[in-house]
């Protein structure tokens, strides 16, 4: 199924796996798994909402390294007249893209199913990094 045409039996919780043909390329977990891949894909979404896009733009841009400063930040990014039309193409893409997922209610299961799914499948885009 396509991002952008979630079924509606979709459950509430759980991970789900973001793919471009056989490339897996993001795996995130939710509590609220429409409203999450919806903000992945949607135009209004933000730095902050669409955070696989954003990392997407980041790496076609070659703007990976994170600031903490007010220049050069994720929200000055967004505005950025290379970067903020890469953010946009990213969410469009994004919704584009093919969906899978699966119900898990329990948190820590959540999370650990995330990490293994993104380990397995050397998923691109996820980053465990601490900050």
């Amino acid at each position: 199924v396509l991002a952008s045409d979630m079924p509606k039996g979709i459950p509430e919780r759980g991970i789900y796996l973001f793919s471009e043909g056989q490339r897996h390329l993001y795996v995130g977990r939710t509590n609220r798994i429409r409203r999450r891949i919806q903000n992945h894909y949607r135009k209004s979404g933000t730095h902050n909402q669409a955070t696989f896009a954003f990392r997407i733009a980041r790496a076609d841009t070659g703007l990976e390294r994170a600031s903490y400063r007010p220049d050069g930040s994720r929200e000055e990014l967004e505005k950025d007249a290379v970067f903020g039309p890469a953010f946009a193409e990213a969410k469009a893409r994004v919704g584009r893209m093919d969906l899978r997922y699966v119900r898990e209610d329990d948190p820590t299961r959540q999370a650990l199913l995330e990490i293994y799914v993104a380990t397995v499948l050397a998923t691109p885009f996820n980053d465990f990094e601490n900050h």
